[in-house]
């Protein structure tokens, strides 16, 4: 199943639809896809409903889709790839630390923040130095404290791409008074363009995740390439070392932490920035992940 939130050209609202071949076939007005989880069975049962008696059939190319979870009740950043996390590291002149192979670390990020694929992404205040990043995120389907990496992936409701945009600057300056990034990210993260569910994606499954080609690209030029089957973490994982002494809830948000290029950062590092300059507004980002769509943003002041 592939769920979208989209914004009705007839009366401004914002509704879910269940996305089928002949475009979004719509539940009834006022159901958010939030409201769908939390209980076993009922996405299924939704989608057995939209098929059969969509309150409207609209074409993806004539609303804006939103973000699929509007308001998520939490977001948990997760930093899974390998070779991001060490060329980062080797460009602050850092080995690996060896608890990163022992502890699936993450940070909260805002809720309120969220925004869907073509909103634009305005320049925070103070920043120079403006990033997007390459990443899929998984959405909590059933709740849950202190979970097993088995059982967290059967409460899995699906997956999007997500651009964990980020102040490099701000963030660079906050990080060494040894707390989280703050506002070095905390002023947009896009998600969609739609909830995937898992057995959508069960036909590609490699290592701990999914044979998902990820790409990004900045005004047609491609940046990043590479591939969900190469997380170090599983979303299992990630979200067992979430539930730890703790609940998770229905709509969260697990982000896997930005694959290997994924980022200017990373890509500067490498090649240098001349090659690879910050982003500035009049620049569009797309991020995109086979089997799960792409997302596109463009940068404002």
């Amino acid at each position: 199943m592939r769920w979208v939130t989209y914004r009705s050209a007839a009366s401004g609202a914002d509704r879910v639809g269940l996305l089928l071949d002949d475009g979004i076939h719509a539940l009834a007005a006022g159901v958010a896809l939030l409201d769908l989880l939390g209980q076993p069975g009922r996405l299924e049962a939704a989608a057995d409903w939209a098929r059969t008696q969509p309150d409207e059939v609209v074409s993806v190319d004539k609303v804006s889709l939103r973000p699929p979870i509007l308001r998520p009740p939490s977001i948990r950043d997760f930093y899974a790839f390998e070779q991001h996390v060490r060329t980062a590291r080797e460009g602050r002149g850092l080995e690996m630390d060896a608890d990163w192979y022992e502890l699936p670390v993450f940070y909260f990020t805002n809720p309120a923040a969220v925004r869907g694929p073509g909103e634009e992404i305005a320049v925070p205040p103070g920043c120079e130095a403006l990033d997007f990043e390459l990443e899929v995120a998984a959405v909590v389907g059933q709740g849950g404290s202190d979970l097993s990496p088995h059982e967290a992936e059967a409460h899995i409701a699906g997956f999007m791409v997500m651009n964990d945009w980020s102040a490099r600057d701000l963030q660079a300056r906050e990080m060494k008074q040894g707390l989280g990034p703050a506002k070095g990210k905390d002023f947009a993260t896009t998600l969609g363009p739609a909830l995937v569910t898992p057995d959508e994606l069960e036909p590609l499954r490699q290592n701990k995740a999914y044979n998902l080609l990820m790409t990004a690209r900045v005004n047609g030029r491609e940046y990043s390439r590479g591939n969900l089957a190469d997380i170090h973490w599983s979303f299992g994982e990630m979200l067992a070392y979430a539930s730890r002494g703790t609940t998770l809830v229905p709509g969260d948000v697990i982000g896997s932490g930005t694959c290997g290029t994924g980022c200017i950062l990373e890509l500067s590092l490498t090649h240098g920035q001349d090659a690879y300059p910050w982003l500035r507004p009049g620049d569009i980002v797309e991020l995109e992940v086979t089997g799960i769509g792409t997302i596109s943003n463009p940068v404002t002041p």
